[in-house]
């Protein structure tokens, strides 16, 4: 899979610093700039220590199963238009390289909701599945279903969210990446997104024994 963060640094050079000071224990396969430059820092066939601790789709060793890419960003400013052209470059050569799904483009707080929330809301994740980078739930394809605590769970843990997530944590995660500064309880919309997402993309962890 791919995990997209944001550095959440005063800037490229900053975060360059960071990503190869042994005293931190983080790294990164890329790290692209504001201004759209793109920087290896770790060989795609090696494991980088840009994951931590989470859970994805079965996967609970993320580090070991996936590339991690940086975005230069404090975490409160629009993506400027160079660094997403960049993302949108760099993006399918590696998911070629590795026979990545869309579905594997995931963020880090998607993995980790517990503790991260990058790439953040400001982030076009449907501007990335536009390109077929990423996936964005189609609620128009689905019935939509009542508001259901449990099916709304067992519809994103199909999808790739962790089990045993708590009903806030879990919404807040969700929407985070698919309904950026909506609040408020579980509604129709978002079972009917979730629902998408699991129909489409979903697979069953029970049977799969993960």
């Amino acid at each position: 899979m791919i995990v997209l963060h944001y550095t959440a640094m005063s800037g490229c050079a900053a975060a360059v610093s960071r990503l190869c000071d042994p005293e931190f224990e983080v790294s990164a396969h890329y790290l692209i700039g504001a201004d759209g430059a793109v920087i290896q820092m770790v060989d795609e066939r090696m494991r980088a220590w840009h994951a931590g601790a989470g859970h994805w789709a079965g996967i609970t060793d993320v580090n070991s199963r996936s590339i991690g890419i940086e975005l230069d960003n404090d975490g409160r400013s629009p993506f400027p238009a160079p660094q997403m052209a960049a993302l949108h470059r760099l993006l399918p050569g590696i998911m070629h390289r590795w026979s990545i799904l869309p579905e594997r483009v995931i963020g880090h707080s998607d993995m980790a909701p517990d503790r991260k929330a990058d790439p953040g809301p400001l982030f076009d994740w449907q501007g990335l599945a536009d390109a077929g980078l990423s996936v964005w739930p189609n609620q128009g394809q689905v019935a939509v279903p009542p508001v259901d605590r449990a099916a709304f769970h067992a519809a994103l843990r199909r999808f790739g969210y962790a089990p045993g997530l708590g009903d806030d944590l879990l919404l807040r995660a969700f929407r985070l990446r698919f309904r950026a500064g909506l609040s408020g309880p579980l509604d129709q919309v978002d079972m009917a997104m979730a629902a998408d997402l699991a129909q489409r993309f979903g697979v069953d962890r029970d049977a799969a024994g993960a």
